[in-house]
């Protein structure tokens, strides 16, 4: 079998990771990324995520930038960049030029001029402004384009994109804006200034991106609108500090340059129950093997999910292998029901099919075909119908349309919503992002589920379908993987991010979590027949994925409890830690492209570690049973304490005992 390139290990793509510059604007720093700005800081303060372009299309389709003729100057603790940047995909041509300038005085402005090529439709075309999740709570004054200030603060608890009569909302009073500005520290003022267009906010949580977002154009203009041929568009950000002091670098020059390991804390905080794990059926169709079915026994799951369509024909022999599935691995199912205003007669059929097959059924959870959350009258329905199962509603979609719109709590077992890190943004960096806020979603559904447990199902990396689109969805072109799969989804790098959001999860007190399919392209294992990944993604047939082996891990605690832990640097590296039968385990995951130093404390005095990083995880991939059988090796560690060094988007095991 053929060595897989290095970087497909780590991140399932044959290509170089973009470049990063990191670069100083008087006392500020900021990271110069693909055409982007990111982690703008004062000292270790995070004052904006992210400063970039964004064209989206007619059905909220990012059209990808492409630069060239890249110019990066610096003078001191000052820079200049500049670039030209061509959006092309589908009917969409737009070219513009970027300059962004920082000075010694911590003013950054980043303009951009561009000119549409073709005639396209847009839904939004221009900067988008990221502020850290770490604003929650605080206060800001907004300036309006009128001239008139407001103060508020930034939400806490996720703030709802409220629909109403057919118009999205922003976040109020973030709305008609030509400025904020906001404490990042005390003594320490930031201002954000916007030219070109009337900005206003929504909160990304709701789509699990870990920020709030200032955007033009406003949602209440009519979109998709024409862009003719020749329409030129300009803009500009300008950020600008107030302080009468210097920042404390996380680094000084004075002190001693090495880098200091990141720690993991364990919390004494009260342990959580292990939610229940499963996973979805696979939507390539086929039976599971033999092979595949043994592999999935290894994980432990509580059950599948199935989705079924109870307007098509057929549904019945797919929920007849969904039933052989679930009972061949000695679990439930979860059904999810998708009804149309025809659903009585849909639900009286189908009752007279679950007679007949009988299957396992652990949870119903009720959709209807046209709404985005359900409404108390498709689960009285259900109710009258279904019988012997919990029953649960929410939306099918993103945390935002249960957040708009909230679920009949009183007459449901469970609230559910799903979850992918994929609405806004699609790099590496920005996946990782989202782990921390998955549990904000979480503790914000709690606010309005009386008490219900709450069901994350499923996640997944890529949304399964776009729930905004505004026309047909695009056919994948010859070669390339269909629009639900990521290719980071048999790497490294969804080991670790798969790792972090069970983590989050956990620590957050979900009930139940459902992740990914049992097979195939967005599956935990790849089919040994059928389809492989295209050529040009470099599968292995038959082999499971780094993240099945993070299931496994974490499968062999179903029954025990999460302790919270704390990451010095959760962009950095996460872990998890699992408690059972007086057996602790912690799991630990570098998310990043560079080699990171960990260290872990109240350790026992002899630990068993095992590492799965680019040195074998070809081996865990197409070997797995025999990696399975592998038990670590023991360590000694210092008066508790343990350092490892996590190789690119490694993943490690440490069992052990507190002292």
């Amino acid at each position: 079998m053929s060595q897989l390139p290095l970087s497909v290990l780590r991140y399932g793509k044959d290509e170089p990771l973009p470049e990063r510059t990191e670069l100083r604007a008087g006392p500020l720093s900021v990271i110069f990324e693909a055409g982007d700005l990111r982690y703008i800081r004062f000292g270790d303060h995070e004052i904006l995520r992210r400063v970039y372009v964004a064209v989206r299309d007619h059905n909220w389709d990012t059209i990808l930038p492409q630069l060239s003729k890249v110019q990066i100057g610096r003078e001191g603790n000052a820079f200049r960049i500049t670039y030209d940047v061509e959006n092309k995909g589908a009917d969409v041509d737009f070219f513009w030029q970027g300059t962004i300038t920082g000075d010694a005085n911590g003013a950054i402005t980043f303009s951009m001029d561009g000119e549409a090529l073709s005639t396209f439709r847009r839904n939004r075309i221009g900067f988008c402004v990221l502020y850290p999740m770490s604003c929650a709570g605080v206060p800001c004054r907004i300036e309006k384009i009128d001239g008139t200030v407001e103060e508020s603060s930034f939400p806490i608890f996720i703030a709802p994109q409220h629909l109403i009569d057919g118009e999205i909302k922003p976040v109020a009073p973030f709305n008609n804006m030509r400025a904020v500005r906001y404490e990042v520290d005390a003594g320490v003022e930031a201002a954000v200034r916007f030219e070109g267009e009337t900005f206003e906010m929504e909160d990304q949580r709701n789509w699990t991106d870990a920020s709030y977002k200032t955007y033009g154009t406003p949602l209440s203009q009519p979109f998709p609108v024409e862009v003719p041929a020749g329409t030129k568009i300009s803009q500009s950000i300008t950020l600008t500090l107030k302080t009468q002091r210097e920042p404390i670098r996380e680094k000084s020059e004075k002190q001693d340059t090495q880098i200091q390991p990141i720690t993991l804390e364990i919390s004494s905080t009260a342990p959580r129950p292990l939610p229940r794990i499963g996973l979805g059926v696979a939507s390539h169709g086929d039976p599971l093997t033999v092979q595949e079915l043994d592999r999935l026994k290894r994980l432990k799951l509580s059950y599948l999910r199935a989705d079924v369509d109870l307007m098509q024909p057929d549904y019945e022999s797919a929920l007849r292998q969904a039933t052989d599935e679930a009972r061949a691995l000695g679990v439930s199912l979860e059904l999810a029901l998708f009804l149309t205003d025809a659903a009585a007669e849909e639900l009286r059929v189908f009752a007279e099919v679950v007679e007949r097959v009988k299957p396992p059924i652990g949870t119903y959870l009720i959709f209807h075909k046209t709404e985005a959350s359900t409404s108390a009258q498709w689960v009285a329905l259900a109710r009258s119908y279904l019988t012997d199962a919990k029953i649960g509603a929410g939306t099918n979609a993103y945390f935002t349309d249960l957040n708009r719109g909230h679920p009949p709590v009183d007459t449901l077992d469970l609230v559910c919503y799903s979850i992918n890190p994929q609405v806004h943004a699609f790099d590496n960096s920005s996946l990782m992002e989202t782990l921390g806020v998955q549990a904000v979603t979480v503790e914000s559904a709690r606010q309005f589920a009386d008490g219900l447990p709450i069901a994350i199902t499923p996640v997944t990396l890529l949304a399964r379908f776009n729930p905004n689109a505004t026309g047909p969805e695009p056919e994948p072109a010859p070669g390339e993987l269909p629009a639900q799969v990521d290719v980071r989804q048999m790497s490294l790098f969804g080991a670790g991010w798969t790792l972090g959001s069970l983590k989050y999860l956990s620590e957050s007190g979900a009930s139940s979590v459902t992740y990914y399919e049992t097979s195939g392209w967005r599956g935990v294992m790849e089919r040994a027949s059928g389809s492989p990944l295209p050529e040009k993604f470099r599968s292995l047939p038959g082999a499971v994925f780094p993240l099945y082996h993070v299931f496994a891990d974490v499968g062999e605690f179903v029954g025990g409890e999460v302790l919270a832990s704390k990451s010095s640097d959760p962009l950095k590296v996460e872990g998890i830690t699992l408690r059972k039968d007086g057996k602790t385990r912690i799991l630990l995951a570098n998310l990043t492209p560079d080699s990171q130093q960990v260290r872990v404390q109240n350790l026992a005095a002899t630990v068993r570690v095992r590492c799965l990083d680019e040195t074998n995880a070809q081996y865990a991939m197409s070997s797995s049973e025999v990696f399975r059988a592998e038990i670590g090796e023991l360590v000694e560690s210092a008066e508790g304490t343990l350092e490892l060094n996590l190789l690119p988007y490694a993943t490690a095991q440490i069992d052990s005992k507190f002292c």
